[in-house]
């Protein structure tokens, strides 16, 4: 499913999910299957699953540093998708044992650079309030991603959620969401430079979603 904030691919499975379907942070569309493979374990990334093929293409499931499981898929035939309004991003939830081990293993692959680097950022961000927290935000031809390091122990629905979508309005797309059976798990709060809530889809689908704020 494709939309202006992003895309989504939706497997439902007939039979129990195998190991490691569904434990995937994000995928990613490559122009090189094979190049890109072998850029991801060269750059610190371990194959879960070596490439195979699907009906429309090849995919593979790799591992980076600190646990977190991706997915890298090329089709066959070249795909042509409108560009997006807005960008993506991926989040990912690490402690401080391989933050660093990541950010340097992602960088190196997706050729990212550094947004921010937030040593001390709120922890009611998380779901802990009164404590503090790092905060990395990077970008690259990929999407953007947010990296929150903590102490690990995050209270429901914080670690759950895969994707965080950029939209114009907050309000209206809640409004919109519950309208069509989302349910609201965070209610839309202030976050550094953005209004951010997050959301539960039928299905059990959990996402950020956020509007940037006027600087």
């Amino acid at each position: 499913m494709l939309t202006q904030a992003g895309s989504v691919s939706v497997f439902g499975f007939t039979t129990p999910i195998p190991y490691p379907f569904g434990v995937e942070r994000n995928g990613y569309l490559v122009s090189d299957m094979d190049a890109a493979v072998d850029a991801a374990v060269a750059s610190g990334a371990a194959r879960l699953i070596t490439t195979f093929p699907d009906p429309i293409g090849r995919d593979a499931v790799v591992q980076w540093p600190g646990g977190v499981n991706m997915q890298l898929y090329w089709h066959t035939t070249k795909p042509n998708y409108p560009t997006l309004v807005t960008v993506p991003e991926n989040r990912v939830y690490l402690t401080a044992d391989r933050a660093d081990a990541f950010v340097k293993s992602w960088t190196r692959f997706a050729h990212a650079r550094t947004v921010s680097d937030e040593k001390a950022a709120p922890g009611v961000e998380i779901g802990q309030p009164g404590t503090a927290y790092r905060r990395i935000r990077l970008t690259s031809g990929y999407g953007d991603m947010t990296v929150m390091v903590s102490n690990g122990q995050l209270p429901w629905p914080y670690g759950r959620d895969m994707t965080g979508y950029a939209v114009a309005d907050l309000p209206a797309t809640l409004a919109r969401a519950q309208a069509a059976g989302v349910e609201t798990l965070v209610p839309a709060h202030a976050e550094a430079d953005r209004q951010s809530a997050i959301v539960r889809f039928p299905g059990g689908y959990i996402a950020e979603i956020h509007s940037q704020t006027a600087r």
